[in-house]
């Protein structure tokens, strides 16, 4: 059962994202979590299943957070973790969502680690700060927006720059090299886990240790606050082999299905 501090990792970073916002709700329906921050960045309007299901239980609780978002008229995702389904409702998870207008957008494995295993190589130095300013949090999303992909109007709406302020438990984090910003992260603390999110290097300074070294730091940062807990992530494709070489391991697979507009 270890993908369960995986999922409830995942969940707890957007209920964190979604609770107070003006337009955002967090509610919870049978089997099923929603955290809608009601932004235009369709990933954070979020349903998530929040105990087992069969294809017809999936299918009922994907039918009610179709009706809750159509309600709002709100774009919307489905982040599925694989483990909470049976067989028959993996196999039909796709075409099940495919008839409520979801696309498959991700397909991120759920990873644990009891710690992080040793460096390898030297770890680069870099400056660490708290993104605590305005500034700080323009760096975060300057990175990210560019190596996620995503408009950065969309980011500032998600990443909002009163954020370490009014959701100091979503911690995010710039690493600087001579002044510049070069990578960043974020953790979220939840029952018996610490939550790695937002890892990112700009492209130009790629391959050089800087997404490991801002790892280690962030990870150390949580446990010093938190205590000792299991450490979770999704990982994106590009960053799977780092993962591994820090000890993580795959538990679950998250998939990720986003609304057609």
């Amino acid at each position: 059962m270890d993908f369960l501090a995986v999922e409830e990792n995942l969940r707890e970073s957007f209920r964190l994202l979604a609770v107070g916002r003006e337009r955002g709700d967090v509610c919870e329906l049978p089997g099923l979590a929603i955290s809608s921050l009601g932004v235009r960045f369709q990933m954070f309007n979020a349903a998530f299943l929040s105990a087992p299901a069969n294809q017809s239980e999936m299918e009922r609780r994907l039918t009610a957070a179709q009706e809750y978002f159509s309600s709002r008229a709100l774009p919307w995702a489905f982040w599925a973790c694989e483990s909470w389904l049976d067989q028959a409702a993996r196999r039909r998870l796709s075409a099940i969502c495919a008839g409520l207008g979801l696309r498959l957008s991700s397909e991120m494995p759920g990873m644990v680690a009891a710690s992080l295993d040793g460096p390898m190589r030297m770890v680069p130095t870099l400056e660490y700060r708290p993104a605590l300013s305005a500034r700080e949090m323009a760096d975060f999303r300057g990175i990210g927006s560019v190596c996620f992909r995503v408009p950065m109007d969309w980011f500032h709406e998600v990443f909002e720059d009163a954020l370490p302020q009014i959701r100091p438990n979503f911690r995010c984090w710039v690493g600087y090299l001579n002044g510049l910003p070069v990578a960043t992260a974020a953790t979220v603390p939840s029952r018996g886990a610490i939550g790695l999110y937002n890892v990112a290097t700009d492209p130009a300074f790629r391959g050089r240790g800087f997404g490991e070294a801002i790892t280690r730091h962030v990870m150390a940062e949580a446990a010093s606050q938190y205590g000792r807990r299991a450490l979770v992530l999704q990982s994106t494709s590009n960053g799977l082999r780092l993962y591994e070489r820090l000890g993580f391991r795959a538990v679950t697979r998250i998939l990720v299905y986003n609304s057609v507009r």
